[in-house]
């Protein structure tokens, strides 16, 4: 492995699981300690560019998974982005129920951006908008797993280093050209539900404060007037989570009703992190 090799960890985290496992991957890549270099694209300020490497370079590029795809606003992004032949870990983080086709559509934009993939993993971590699915997740035995992932990701980049050939990673699933669409939400009873439009709600306890507007990775909130969200909602729950006082709800019904299809279908059995 060249000594000049420089780490990236690059990543979309509105609830923060997928930075965590991307950056603890990263780092465990990192045996000369050189650091990482991190390209968080989580708010819309991060991504005003594309992200681009250099040829040599290993970048672990990590996304959550919305309805067994990648989030579809993210990807005109990603398609932006240059690989130039560096070195690739795509990453996806799942709340338990399913990680779809995810996987494999993050690990072909990344291949056709000019990237080199030298392996995938789909991690477990806490449920955006249902935290009782994989609670308090990734935890110390995910993340044990993701350092046992990076000594096999770094024994494949010695074979590649040598060879200068790098075998395709074959990941489950539906590929192109729909990768199996998405997934269709179900209510307490089974029944399809609809809540794209579904938008937070805020209660007399907010003080204005605007952090709700600062952690929205849409930028979709009113910053002067944060019961006004004008912009699109993705439910990645980040206001909700992260609000001082608690003043933001998802209170839409049929939301709510899926949130209870889940809490009653997958909390059990708890997901394993699988690599490919």
């Amino acid at each position: 492995m060249e000594t000049t090799m420089k780490i990236h960890a690059a990543c979309f985290s509105p609830a923060g699981a997928t930075r965590e496992v991307v950056m603890h991957l990263a780092a465990s890549l990192d045996v000369l300690r050189a650091g990482v270099k991190l390209w968080d694209f989580t708010l819309p300020a991060g991504r005003l560019a594309p992200f681009v490497s250099e040829a040599g370079d290993l970048v672990v590029v990590g996304m959550p998974v919305y309805a067994g795809r990648l989030p579809n606003l993210l990807v005109p992004y990603l398609k932006t982005w240059q690989g130039k032949g560096a070195y690739v870990v795509p990453v996806v983080v799942y709340g338990n129920r399913s990680y779809g086709n995810a996987l494999i559509e993050l690990r072909d934009i990344l291949t056709e951006t000019g990237f080199r993939p030298l392996g995938a993993a789909a991690f477990v971590g806490e449920h955006a908008f249902a935290p009782e699915l994989a609670t308090g997740r990734p935890d110390a035995e995910d993340l044990s797993l993701a350092e046992r992932f990076a000594g096999e990701i770094l024994f494949r980049l010695g074979k590649a280093e040598i060879g200068g050939e790098v075998p395709e990673v074959a990941v489950p699933g539906i590929g192109a050209p729909d990768y199996g669409g998405y997934y269709q939400p179900l209510g307490e009873q089974g029944e399809p539900v609809r809540f794209l439009k579904a938008k937070p709600e805020t209660t007399d306890a907010c003080t204005g404060c605007g952090h709700c507007a600062d952690v929205c990775p849409m930028g979709s909130i009113d910053k002067a007037n944060p019961a006004l969200v004008p912009g699109v909602c993705i439910k990645c729950s980040a206001c909700i989570r992260t609000c001082p006082v608690g003043a933001k709800q998802l209170v839409d019904p049929a939301f709510q009703s899926h949130v209870r299809y889940l809490k009653a279908h997958y909390v059990h059995p708890a997901k394993s992190v699988e690599w490919f």
